[in-house]
């Protein structure tokens, strides 16, 4: 498959594509900023994903950005990650001025003060609060990062290390981290659309092509050493049910090995002819769900199996069991049917993500910023390429003790 786009980076840095889609009467916009939570500082975390909630706070002349999209017809959110925050936008086409006026406002003018800034903050607390504090298991991904990691800033999640660094977190640090991260030169715009490439290419320089670039330049990451022995932590509590985390460490998104490590978690979980469903969950009535997947992220990131124990299933008896499956794994060739099986649904993934405006604009975007956007094309043939010897070989790397942190949650009246 070949995606017809056009790159254009303009004198301020700011990367513009345009992919053109005459089959549509709907315009799409999408922004990546290259800031995650990787790029935050261990003493203030949690600030990429309180500027996404301050960039909907209005900005100098648009008070309320909502309120003009949905007079055109517009739909629009964002979203923030370990590795980027991104802000798109849906919407008829003829509008595609009102909707490079709307993000040009507010990437380079928001209203940040101490009212905004202290309406976000409540907002922020109160999220973190009823998501990762206030339910059963919700602080997973806190303790699991931590637990895996101990110098990458992959150790944090997106919400922020601890409520304390939102609580705290002032007018001047916040605008700080504006100067830095939002500006051209950390950007990447894409447009899909009913649009000659010529003529976006034009427009986006009229609107973007006299904002500044912040010349900010980010100092290496820590890099993660390799891990030696199994980390352990176990959470006591009012649990439903006892449940099951295991973390290993695994190449990053634009890693070689990246695709082998993805069809790991298939084999093991997609569908109910997958092993750990078919062994754990069916045949042997251990949990009541069991899941692995990967975190896609751009540096080292983790691939999970995680589950909740059914009725009556200890979680020692439980997590012996996933070990069992999980060295088969590593022993066993993994067959034809199965590597087949899961490259035919992550064929269809692919191609139908390809029918969808919204989703070219935005994977544009992400492959640019891990690589370059051309690589788009080549995720299938990367697929495709791997055989399940490459499988196995990566299992039997990634699936052993010595690179695990497992997370476990006892209930109260459950002994361990």
């Amino acid at each position: 498959m070949k995606t017809g786009f056009t790159k254009k980076i303009l004198p301020n840095g700011l990367t513009v594509l345009v992919h053109p889609d005459p089959d549509t009467r709907m315009g799409c916009l999408n922004i990546m900023v290259k800031v995650g939570s990787r790029d935050e500082d261990p003493e203030h975390t949690g600030f990429a994903h309180l500027f996404e909630h301050l960039m909907f706070s209005g900005s100098q002349h648009i008070p309320s950005y909502d309120q003009v999209a949905q007079s055109i017809g517009a739909e629009n959110n964002a979203f923030t990650s370990n590795d980027l925050t991104d802000y798109y936008l849906t919407f008829p086409a003829h509008q595609l001025e009102v909707a490079l006026w709307l993000e040009r406002d507010r990437m380079s003018h928001p209203v940040i003060d101490q009212n905004a800034l202290d309406t976000q903050k409540s907002v922020v607390i109160e999220e973190f609060k009823q998501r990762y504090l206030n339910q059963p298991y919700g602080d997973a991904w806190l303790e699991l990062r931590n637990l895996a990691y101990s110098v990458h800033p992959y150790r944090w999640a997106t919400i922020g290390k601890e409520l304390a660094h939102i609580e705290k977190a002032t007018l001047e640090v916040v605008l700080d981290f504006k100067n830095r991260f939002y500006a051209p030169d950390r950007m990447i715009l894409a447009v899909s659309g009913p649009y000659e490439s010529e003529h976006v290419v034009e427009t986006v320089q009229r609107w973007f092509g006299d904002w500044a670039p912040s010349g900010y330049q980010a100092g290496p990451r820590p890099q993660e050493p390799v891990q030696n022995g199994i980390r352990r932590l176990d959470k006591h509590g009012s649990f439903p049910a006892p449940a099951l985390y295991m973390a290993f460490h695994m190449p990053g998104r634009g890693d070689a090995a990246y695709q082998a490590c993805d069809l790991i978690t298939d084999v093991l979980s997609r569908g109910q002819s997958s092993r750990l469903f078919r062994d754990l969950v069916m045949d042997r009535g251990l949990f009541s769900d069991l899941n692995a997947y990967v975190t896609g992220d751009m540096d080292p990131g983790l691939l999970v199996v995680s589950g909740h124990c059914a009725p009556g299933v200890e979680v020692d008896r439980a997590e012996n069991a996933v070990w069992e499956s999980l060295e088969r794994l590593r022993h066993e060739e993994i067959t034809d049917f199965e590597r087949d099986k899961s490259l035919h649904q992550i064929e269809s993934s692919l191609v139908f993500a390809r029918l969808q405006g919204l989703n070219m604009a935005m994977n544009l975007c992400y492959f640019e910023y891990l690589s370059r956007a051309e690589d788009y094309d080549l995720e299938l043939d990367r697929y495709r390429a791997v055989t399940p010897t490459m499988i196995r070989e990566q299992a039997f790397t990634i699936l052993q003790p010595s690179n695990a942190s497992v997370l476990r949650y006892i209930p109260s009246d459950h002994e361990s």
